[in-house]
């Protein structure tokens, strides 16, 4: 381990800066404008901790290290340790470092126990800290230390990994701590993260700076996001032997809904497969304009990745970088992605989270990881911006939980911890709480896939929903160089074009049957198609418990008495047929 400094060493760094010199203000002047407010709020408090939330792809590596570069020029600190989610990032970190000026280690590991003198800081993980807390804090001690936590949530993964920090960095001189998502889904405490008592008892959590998706997407620091949502008709076979059918978008319970959204996920299933190939069409596009983009597929585990990357080279004719998360040479790859012109790159978990690759622009969320965590992290991935304009494309499961994340995607959140609860029995109900909103929902019952249409549903673009009489077309063909407010009146002027039908120069559509009392049914909205799904979905499920016959056989029994698509696709007078008929069924106790 490092000897500590020596008095002389000590009263050398306290003095400061020494007559005439800078206080580093030249490093300000590279940085965006929320990155200089940051910086002067930063010395203005001169607090030993200090929490920064700033949307993904805003620059917090580079606001971090210029506060580092400045406490070192004042010698406030002699050391900076960046800790990180993963093994990639520290590198990642102290390529970054080196072009400040300041030289990180990226390769320490605990067993070597001093740092080479070479260095003036070390990169670490969040792991790497929780496997020797001692060595840490030693290492703290010696030297005046500042600690930059990357991503700071993740001290609160588990309340080990929460015990290792708060010993290893407590001696710490500064500690700053970056996140772009402060919100968790458990109430694990964050160390060194300051809470204020709520009303009902909660605490939240309290950022010294922050710089949310709206303003940076107002400041163009990061692209607009469009969301393209598909849904489709799922069909699986239970444990227990039961064929089950369900449509993405549609009410389900839990159970079913995670089945379905695997089933959709499926490598052989006719979902992914077409949602790959109109992504791969929306990058064409985007490349007409920005040659260079380049997309990325998130799977949920090595299997899936492997086979989406397979369906990418018979769609694109080129074999895709393929990134896992136990792939030693998994730093190289995503460093020679980056650089290149190449089309996809598909990686599993890993790569969502600070791995910084700015051409992406359009993504593929191919996982059943249903957290807000996850899903805010993934979506970073494409949005940082290179150029005024540019515009990302992800396209997803037609899952309610995901849906509603992408249309909250500019709330700003603060990590939340729950009230304390009152007896044993909330705490275990909060407890499993927690664990169902951090797994993968996939995981609950094992199924056999067994069909999975692809049906475009909606997109979603600045908490508005366009698509409910629009074409897959109208979307995918949107230019790759778009301002947010040229994205709004593209997208509000293709719904209104094809809304107006005939007078926008489209076809008339056809006219539509009458109810029994002879008045024409009412015109079909995204509500009324969600009722008329939900209450024939529940006469197929009366009528399975009834019979025994499984969900997908009915469905299918039905499309052959009254004809038309998949109830995805169906229209509302051919759901009112269906749901008419299996009325009838009833009626003639058949």
């Amino acid at each position: 381990m490092s000897a500590p400094v020596s008095a002389a060493e000590e009263d050398e760094e306290e003095r400061g800066p020494r007559p005439g010199e800078s206080l580093r203000a030249d490093l300000i002047g590279p940085l965006r404008a929320w990155q200089k407010e940051a910086y002067r709020e930063y010395f203005a408090q001169s607090r030993r901790d200090f929490l920064v939330v700033a949307t993904p792809g805003a620059g917090k590596t580079a606001y971090a290290l210029t506060i580092a570069a400045e406490l070192l020029a004042r010698r406030e600190i002699a050391a900076v340790t960046v800790v990180t989610p993963t093994e990639h990032l520290k590198h990642q970190w102290a390529q970054a470092a080196h072009r400040t000026g300041i030289a990180l280690d990226p390769a320490y590991r605990n067993s070597q126990g001093r740092a080479s003198a070479d260095f003036t800081g070390v990169a670490v993980t969040y792991a790497q800290v929780a496997a020797h807390p001692a060595l840490h804090q030693q290492r703290t001690l010696n030297r005046r230390t500042l600690v930059i936590f990357d991503e700071i949530h993740h001290a609160g993964d588990a309340l080990s990994w929460g015990d290792a920090v708060r010993v290893a960095f407590e001696p710490a001189r500064r500690r700053l701590a970056l996140t772009g998502t402060p919100f968790r889904s458990d109430t694990n405490p964050i160390p060194f993260v300051t809470y204020l008592q709520e009303a009902d008892g909660s605490r939240r959590s309290r950022a010294d700076y922050v710089y949310g998706y709206g303003p940076a997407l107002a400041d163009g620091v990061v692209r607009p996001v469009i969301f393209l949502a598909y849904s489709g008709e799922m069909r699986w076979r239970t444990r227990a032997g039961d064929e089950l059918a369900g449509t993405l978008g549609a009410p389900m319970i839990g159970e079913h809904l995670s089945q379905a959204w695997r089933t959709a996920l499926n490598p052989d299933g006719e979902w992914i497969a077409r949602v790959l190939e109109t992504a791969d069409r929306r990058l064409t596009e985007v490349r007409r304009d920005v040659p260079d983009a380049g997309g990325m597929v998130i799977a949920t585990d090595h299997a899936d990745a492997r086979a989406y990357a397979g369906l990418l080279r018979r769609i694109t004719g080129a074999r895709p970088a393929v990134v896992l998360s136990d792939d030693p040479a998994a730093s190289r790859k995503i460093a020679a992605f980056a650089g290149s012109a190449d089309r996809w790159l598909v990686a599993v978990r890993m790569v969502s989270e600070g791995v910084d690759i700015p051409r992406l622009a359009v993504g593929v969320y191919a996982t059943s990881v249903g957290t807000a965590l996850f899903f805010a992290q993934a979506v970073g991935r494409f949005v940082r911006a290179r150029r005024r304009g540019e515009t990302a494309s992800v396209f997803l499961p037609s899952i309610p939980v995901l849906l509603g994340y992408a249309a909250e995607l500019e709330a700003e959140r603060d990590h939340v911890l729950a009230a304390p609860a009152d007896d044993a029995e909330e705490r275990e109900l909060a407890a499993a709480e927690r664990e169902r909103s951090t797994q993968d929902l996939g995981d609950e019952l094992p199924f056999q896939a067994l069909e999975a249409s692809a049906q475009f549903d909606r997109v979603l673009y600045d908490g508005g929903e366009f698509g409910v009489s629009a074409e897959e077309e109208d979307f995918l063909g949107l230019p790759g160089l778009l301002d947010p407010e040229q994205v709004r009146l593209l997208l509000k002027q293709r719904q209104a074009g094809r809304r107006a039908g005939p007078a926008a120069g489209q076809a008339a559509a056809p006219p539509t049957a009458a109810t029994g009392d002879g008045e024409p049914p009412p015109v079909a909205t995204r509500e009324s198609l969600a009722a008329l799904r939900k209450e024939l979905n529940g006469l197929i499920a009366a009528w399975h418990h009834r019979t025994g016959q499984p969900h997908g056989v009915i469905h299918a029994e039905l499309r052959r008495a009254c004809g038309g698509p998949p109830l995805a696709a169906a229209t509302g007078d051919q759901i009112r047929a269906r749901i008419q008929a299996i009325r009838g069924w009833a009626a003639s106790r058949r």
